[in-house]
Formats: C-alpha cells, sequence, structure tokens
C-alpha cells in the first residue's frame, strides 16, 4: 500500500511526463488523452488568466505556478506591474490557439479550469515565459508542483537581472 504523500507524487511524475510528451493524442472537440485540451483565447482577463473556447463553450483558465500583479481584482487597487502583466499575455496568446496541459488538480477553488499553457503551434510555455520575464511570480500551490523548480530557477534569473516587476516592486 502507498503512503498517501508517494501517492501524490507518482501522480505529480505522471503529470509532468505527459506534460513533457505533450499530453497524448489529439481527440474529439479539442481534447486529447492525458487530460490535455486545445482551444482558442478568446479574452485575456489579466497576466494569470485567461478566457478559452473549449467544447463550443468558454472555460476561464488560471495559469499554475505563477502569479501575476492584480488589475482586475474587485475591492483591490491596481497593483505595481498588473498592467505590463496583462499586456504581456495580450501579447503572448490573445487570439491564439493554445494547449492546456492539467497537473494534479483539474480546478481551483474559484471553479477555474487549472493548466499549464502552451502556445499552439510554436509551443512556447507561456508560463513559463512569463516567469522568464519578470511579468510573474512563483506561486506553487500543491499538490500542483510539476513545474516548480523550474519556474523558481527562471524567477531567481530574472530578479538577478531586475526584469520585469523586479524592476520596479
Amino acid at each position: 500500500m502507498l503512503s498517501r504523500r508517494t501517492h501524490r507524487a507518482l501522480i505529480v511524475l505522471a503529470l509532468a511526463v505527459l506534460a513533457a510528451l505533450g499530453g497524448g493524442t489529439l481527440l474529439a472537440g479539442g481534447r486529447t488523452s492525458g487530460g490535455t485540451q486545445v482551444g482558442r483565447v478568446e479574452r485575456v482577463v489579466d497576466g494569470d488568466t485567461i478566457l478559452v473556447r473549449l467544447d463550443g463553450g468558454d472555460e476561464r483558465v488560471r495559469y499554475i505556478g505563477m502569479d501575476t500583479p492584480e488589475d482586475v481584482k474587485p475591492g483591490t487597487p491596481v497593483q505595481c506591474f498588473a498592467v505590463a502583466a496583462a499586456a504581456a499575455n495580450r501579447r503572448l496568446v490573445a487570439g491564439r490557439e493554445v494547449r492546456l496541459v492539467p497537473d494534479a488538480e483539474a480546478r481551483d477553488r474559484y471553479g477555474r479550469l487549472l493548466a499549464y499553457v502552451y502556445r499552439e503551434p510554436d509551443g512556447l510555455f507561456v508560463n513559463a515565459e512569463l516567469v522568464r520575464h519578470g511579468y510573474a511570480r512563483v506561486l506553487t500551490i500543491p499538490p500542483n508542483v510539476a513545474h516548480e523548480a523550474e519556474f523558481r530557477r527562471l524567477a531567481r534569473h530574472a530578479r538577478a537581472a531586475a526584469r520585469g516587476l523586479w524592476s520596479r516592486c
């Protein structure tokens, strides 16, 4: 019998392998085996949330493993570098096809789909790109930890180079 911790670690490892392999075979409706989905970005909400057309409906998608300053959160003033982070996200994905790769949990407590986001057809890892250029900080919420080490490394380099929010906030 596996311990709960070992079981979670195996799930995370399996999801990381799926993500590295592209998530599986494309099925009808933009879905793929392994939980990966492909859809078109209908709207960029902010630096870490997008609205994606999937299976004829729109899904609010929250990027996993990173967090950008807030600019649309009710009751919260616009935070330092929020507008720049949203603009960067818009430049990367607005109106484009994206591949959404899940981790251990499918949704957050607000009902948003959680995903690592890859731009199609070039495969750019959007979450990592935003961290790399200093538009986002690392935000790891277990058990969604498949890219934590990569994001931490990218954030260290961005901070050391004073890129993005690290130069102003």
